[in-house]
């Protein structure tokens, strides 16, 4: 497109670090466009348990609403939020949805904090990734369309995309990785699955100009 443009993604940056870092929030604030991909629900802190402010994936403490929801679980064994949310599932679904209604609530507080805070036009990229083996948990944190659809009068437009991993997509052989990296990057997805999304995203900015 000929536009200047920066990638201030961050490897396991989730809504967390997305609110709570000024720094991004003055980049943000001094661009002409912000392209938002929708954080996931698991690397936030929340009503019932907190998270590393940069590193989202990284279990620092569960609150006292958690530990009186699952009183025989020992939360000094888990270090990761995948981890912990696993086993909170094994233990049953039902304490299990009040946890994931939780999320969600801490997630749309969390977009809508981000939205009020920034000044130029905001996309929202809703990518749905699709994976070779899908994670338990994962079915049972999801996004759905109410969850995104209420901030489009607050966004200039939301591109809605699915793409899959290179090792489900069969792209792997497009993309470079040393030996030991493979197991990795079977779950990254490949060119051409960011061709797809360069491809949605460049005629929503284009209708801005």
């Amino acid at each position: 497109m000929g536009k200047c443009c920066i990638n201030l993604g961050s490897l396991f940056a989730g809504a967390e670090a997305l609110v709570r870092d000024q720094g991004i929030l003055n980049l943000v604030n001094g661009s002409g466009l912000c392209v938002l991909q929708i954080p996931g629900l698991a690397g936030q802190s929340n009503p019932f348990y907190r998270v590393h402010p940069r590193r989202n994936d990284r279990f620092i403490e569960p609150t006292r609403r958690l530990v009186d929801l699952y009183p025989e679980v020992d939360f000094t064994e888990f270090h990761f939020v995948k981890h912990l949310l696993t086993r909170l599932l094994d233990l049953g679904a039902a304490r299990f949805a009040l946890l994931a209604q939780g999320l969600q609530d801490q997630w749309c507080k969390n977009l809508q904090s981000f939205l009020e805070r920034v000044g130029p036009p905001v996309i929202l990229l809703w990518l749905r990734v699709h994976r070779q083996s899908p994670c338990d948990v994962g079915g049972q944190l999801q996004i759905d369309r109410p969850m995104v659809e209420q901030f489009r009068s607050q966004c200039a437009g939301i591109v809605e995309l699915s793409v899959s991993v290179a090792g489900a997509s069969k792209q792997l052989e497009d993309v470079l990785f040393g030996t030991l990296q493979q197991p990795m990057a079977e779950h990254m997805i490949g060119p051409a699955a960011h061709r797809a999304i360069a491809d949605a995203l460049v005629p929503v900015i284009n209708d801005l100009n």
